[in-house]
């Protein structure tokens, strides 16, 4: 847990986006697009319907005419190439006319509870022409290009679960298809992808009655962009059960596998094979971030030392492969490589380990209350088995809490300010989690043993949110990550990498340590080809086949 490994994650079977699709091609989900009304600009409006067993979601999908000099990535822009929203439900023409007056502003709009995401995009200005001047002209795009950039729009926020006045998360946390953790998001962001490529197709159509599709194999490497900031990061530290079940399934799976007492010639082949495909993948994986692309030189180099260790015969010959593997990954690659090795572990076991894809959610309402009958010198004891790493920080030390964790008040997104050279320290939100930690411990240390914590909090109710943490901590392994959060030497991006990864994220592109880059759903199927996708693989079809 702490933040380096956590900065390391890569996405793996249990992703959401990859549980979601097998949910739905499993339930045997219906899409169409019943609504097209989008003019030779790429301005208007489309519907497109995700038909359940029990219930429809439509993605109404805006166009809009946007001048170049508009085009960011800043969550603080005010107008976008596309928005959306996730419809619960059919929409009538009168409620498409409601959300056309509003989803195109966003944060600014008023929203009914049949609205459960909101999101916006813009156009890739490296690709984006490219591929319909292409068409239009009889071509196929540049494979090149399509490798280089990824995808076609990329997306600059994706809201959910009660932001703005959308539908609170608990409408929906009843239902199959939603009640596992960010599928009504991904949902979202898995329909913009077809948007975005019936788009570019329907432009190069308009310019050119002649025009061709793209080309099947290479639509399907396209995804959908997306760029992330600060805004994201404390998630993970405000819903510390819902991490602990992120990060608990993810280490169940792996220890079932390990405890495999062989390996069948289809699993060896799978990880072979895929360990193959990624290591081609992972060779177009491009950032401007040095650190990052020290870790990519590093992980292809540690992929490298794995496909020689598993060549046949080695150790996936042996007994207990997995579990050998795994001791020789932490003995012989670093931290990107360790986990990167997690993932491919995974893939050719989806029979033992998918069913805890659908476990990855939690009732956070049953883990609020405070029991105020512990005694303080047992408080005090989990504290110190627990945060013994905050315990051991001098927090009087300025570079020990160099930074603080605020609201802006015109986005309403975290913020994190300079202690030092920054007003604001007075509005800073409780995420300082180790410091709190360690102020609590020495206060209990100054009561008696047998103090209840009840009586205790009612003198100190500054350690309220605390001592909830160290209890839920002391019940979920998993629950708290075990890093300073507000020193100097925190990069924020680890937190973000980390919860992209649970996403499903690809091509981590870090801009600076507070935000980046990524590719959502590169390789999958489109809707209409869902029903006959045989594998779960999926993902790595985005990289070179294997010769």
């Amino acid at each position: 847990m702490r933040l380096a490994r956590l900065g390391s994650f890569h996405q793996t079977r249990l992703s959401f986006l990859r549980a979601m699709l097998r949910w739905a091609k499993r339930e045997g989900w219906c899409f169409r697009r019943p609504v097209w009304r989008i003019d030779e600009r790429g301005v208007g409006v489309a519907v497109y319907t995700a038909e359940t067993p029990e219930r429809t979601y439509s993605l109404v999908c805006f166009g809009h005419d946007l001048p170049d000099a508009l085009r960011s990535d800043r969550v603080i822009a005010e107008a976008w190439d596309a928005t959306f929203a996730l419809y619960d439900g059919v929409p009538s023409e009168a409620e498409i006319e409601r959300l056309s007056a509003n989803a195109p502003k966003q944060e600014a709009g008023r929203y009914e509870p049949t609205e459960l995401v909101l999101s916006r995009a813009n156009r890739s200005v490296r690709l984006f022409e490219h591929v319909v001047v292409s068409l239009a002209a009889g071509n196929q795009p540049d494979r090149r290009k399509v490798e280089e950039v990824g995808y076609l729009m990329r997306t600059t926020a994706v809201y959910g679960n009660g932001k703005f006045g959308l539908a609170d998360r608990d409408r929906i946390a009843g239902r199959n298809e939603f009640v596992n953790s960010f599928r009504a998001e991904m949902l979202t962001v898995w329909l913009i992808r077809t948007f975005t490529l019936d788009l570019v197709e329907h432009l190069a159509r308009v310019r050119a009655p002649g025009a061709v599709a793209i080309d099947p194999t290479l639509r399907r490497r396209f995804g959908v962009g997306n760029a992330t900031g600060l805004g994201m990061a404390p998630f993970l530290v405000r819903h510390p059960v819902l991490l602990d079940r992120w990060i608990s399934a993810r280490e169940q799976a792996l220890a079932i596998v390990r405890a495999l007492p062989a390996s069948t010639p289809e699993t060896r082949a799978q990880f072979r094979n895929v360990l193959a495909r990624a290591r081609r993948g992972l060779g177009e994986w491009r950032t401007d971030d040095e650190i990052q692309n020290t870790h990519i030189v590093g992980l292809l180099a540690d992929l490298a030392r794995l496909a020689a260790e598993t060549t046949p015969p080695g150790v996936l010959e042996r007994p207990r492969p997995w579990d050998a593997l795994v001791r020789w990954g932490e003995a012989n690659l670093a931290l990107e490589g360790q986990e990167y090795l997690v993932t491919l572990l995974l893939e050719p076991h989806g029979a033992e380990v998918d069913f805890l894809a659908d476990r990855m959610w939690a009732d956070e309402a049953q883990e609020f209350r405070i029991d105020g009958s512990v005694p303080c010198g047992a408080l005090a004891a989990q504290i110190e088995r627990a945060y013994a790493w905050a315990i051991d920080i001098d927090f009087a030390g300025p570079k020990a809490q160099a930074r603080f964790w605020y609201v802006s008040e015109e986005k309403l997104e975290p913020r994190l300010g300079e202690r030092a050279s920054e007003p604001g320290g007075a509005l800073e939100h409780p995420l300082a989690t180790g410091r709190d930690a360690a102020a609590l411990h020495r206060d209990l240390k100054a009561v008696k043993s047998d103090t209840t914590l009840a009586a205790f909090l009612l003198q100190h109710p500054e350690h309220r949110h605390t001592a909830r943490r160290v209890q839920i901590a002391a019940r979920h392994p998993y629950a708290e990550i075990r890093d300073n959060l507000i020193g100097a030497a925190l990069r924020p991006i680890d937190l973000l990498r980390c919860k992209l990864a649970f996403f499903g994220a690809t091509r981590f592109d870090p801009r600076s340590d507070r935000w980046l880059r990524i590719s959502l759903f590169p390789g999958a199927p489109f809707p209409h080809e869902l029903a006959g996708q045989s594998e779960d693989d999926w993902i790595y079809a985005a990289f070179a086949e294997v010769e």
